[in-house]
């Protein structure tokens, strides 16, 4: 039977992982309110286990969270690269709303899409291949740590790592002004189709509200991140390692210590 933990023990077991197991949940099923109800169950997973690990605990977590998003997900991507061009790419490109935009704004908008799409186009993979690119290129673990997060081989990671940068850098090659700068889908071009959409979300009073994450302050240039120039990157682990994570509430890990202590 598995021992009750206090609320610090509770605090010990999620604070220092929850942001880093939110990342993986959310760039799994791009939906926050999914990726906040995933990560309580599995944290209260973790609590069934008695004991629970005392060394490599957050790939163990991982491990859990990648097992309860496998039976989960469809077995398909809810979304593909077609889905994705239909969304962003149908339509003719309005360059005049980049160009009514104040700078802060502009430099807002353009860093969500950039981001907003590079992770809708890992949505598009298969949920195993899609996770080996995220633990690999997003979560950046070492091959051991990461074949054993999703509960496999490090050989039979690789395979579905490669597979997965091949599906990638096929959409995007031809596609993405960040891989080669003569390519035809710019970002300045697509933020009026991206706000009409609804992938991304217009500027509030507060300064903008988005479906994702704001950028780091200050903006900085959408092309690498923040306070760096605007410079394509051509190597697709370059563009995935310097998106920004996602901005989950913060407040989060107090209600996930609250609803496992109930």
């Amino acid at each position: 039977m598995a021992t009750k933990l206090d609320r610090d023990q509770l605090n010990k077991l999620v604070e220092p992982h929850w942001r880093q197991l939110y990342n993986f949940v959310f760039r799994l099923t791009l939906d926050r309110d999914r990726a906040e109800r995933y990560l309580a169950d599995v944290f209260t997973l973790a609590i069934a286990v008695d004991p629970m690990p005392t060394e490599g605990l957050e790939i163990w977590l991982l491990g859990l969270a990648n097992k309860l998003l496998e039976e989960r997900l469809p077995r398909q991507p809810e979304v593909n690269f077609d889905i994705l061009d239909d969304t962003l790419r149908n339509e003719a490109t309005r360059t005049d709303v980049v160009r009514s935009l104040s700078d802060p704004q502009r430099d807002f908008l353009l860093w969500e899409l950039k981001q907003g799409c590079m992770t809708s186009v890992i949505n598009c993979l298969p949920p195993g291949e899609r996770a080996a690119f995220v633990v690999c290129h997003v979560l950046k673990l070492a091959d051991d740590a990461a074949a054993k997060s999703l509960a496999i081989t490090e050989s039979a990671y690789k395979v579905r790592l490669s597979r997965a940068r091949k599906k990638i850098g096929d959409y995007l090659a031809p596609r993405c002004e960040h891989v080669n700068p003569m390519n035809p889908c710019r970002c300045p071009a697509r933020v009026g189709t991206a706000l009409h959409k609804g992938f991304i979300r217009g500027m509030g009073p507060s300064g903008g509200v988005v479906s994702l994450r704001k950028p780091v302050e200050p903006y900085g240039r959408y092309g690498t991140g923040p306070g760096n120039d605007d410079v394509p990157m051509r190597d697709i682990a370059a563009i995935y390692g310097n998106l920004p994570e996602p901005d989950p509430p913060a407040d989060l890990g107090t209600k996930l210590v609250d609803q496992l202590a109930r």
